[in-house]
């Protein structure tokens, strides 16, 4: 399968989604934000950073790059699209998940292994995990707070729309402990903390004073090579 990468003006962690990608056995494509294009790929994964250096909002420039007009026609299609951390928050700007994303409710910026909780496993990106899985991954953001109306929220309990949940602490306030959503059709799946950077062992030490991300995230690259797209 051929797992497209965007890199827009800012991101950080493009490289890394695309070595995940190679890592779980997928062929990583390059994409840049200016393309009208998707180059063929079969899948579409939206990295971490600052796009834009954040301004406006985060993600609210990059949603209206020339490569994601392609990207939400591909996606209300069905083919499948990650988002982690900005990508989170650019797939939330272009309306393709509900709800929105703060600065986190300490006002600082946090990096730390974030323990989560996989709630739903129906998606192309979750479906090698398995339901109530605690896995532990690399979080680092300064606006992940995830907010959303009495409506909204409601709607995704109720329809089984969280895809992961914080556990043991909430780092940034988002409500309901959701770090992770999935859309209806279960193609297009964001999160703010980081799977590709916990996909192969020794990144980093196992030492109780620093991140020890361990392959807890290989398993959402691993996921989307054997999902088809839904229609």
């Amino acid at each position: 399968m051929r797992v497209g990468v965007i890199t827009f003006p800012g991101s950080l962690d493009d490289r890394d989604a695309l070595r995940a990608v190679t890592l779980a056995g997928g062929e990583a494509v390059s994409l840049w934000h200016g393309d009208h294009d998707l180059g063929g790929v079969d899948a579409i994964v939206l990295p971490g950073g600052f796009s834009y250096g954040d301004y406006l909002r985060c993600g609210a420039i990059a949603a209206h790059s020339p490569i994601m007009s392609e990207v939400i026609d591909a996606a209300n299609k069905g083919m499948p699209v990650l988002g982690i951390c900005n990508g989170f928050q650019i797939l939330v700007e272009a309306h393709l998940l509900a709800g929105g994303l703060i600065r986190n409710d300490h006002g600082t910026f946090i990096r730390r292994d974030q323990k989560l909780r996989v709630e739903n496993v129906d998606t192309a990106w979750t479906n090698k995990y398995t339901l109530g899985q605690e896995i532990t991954i690399p979080l680092k953001n300064g606006e992940g707070g995830f907010i959303a109306d009495d409506e909204t929220l409601k709607q995704l309990e109720g329809d089984g729309l969280v895809a992961f949940r914080y556990l043991e602490v909430n780092p940034n306030g988002s409500l309901n402990d959701i770090a992770g959503l999935r859309n209806k059709r279960g193609n297009v799946v964001g999160l703010m903390p980081h799977p590709e950077h916990a996909v192969e062992p020794g990144f980093g030490p196992d030492t109780a004073d620093r991140m020890q991300s361990g392959v807890d995230g290989l398993a959402m690259f691993q996921s989307i090579l054997s999902a088809t797209v839904l229609s």
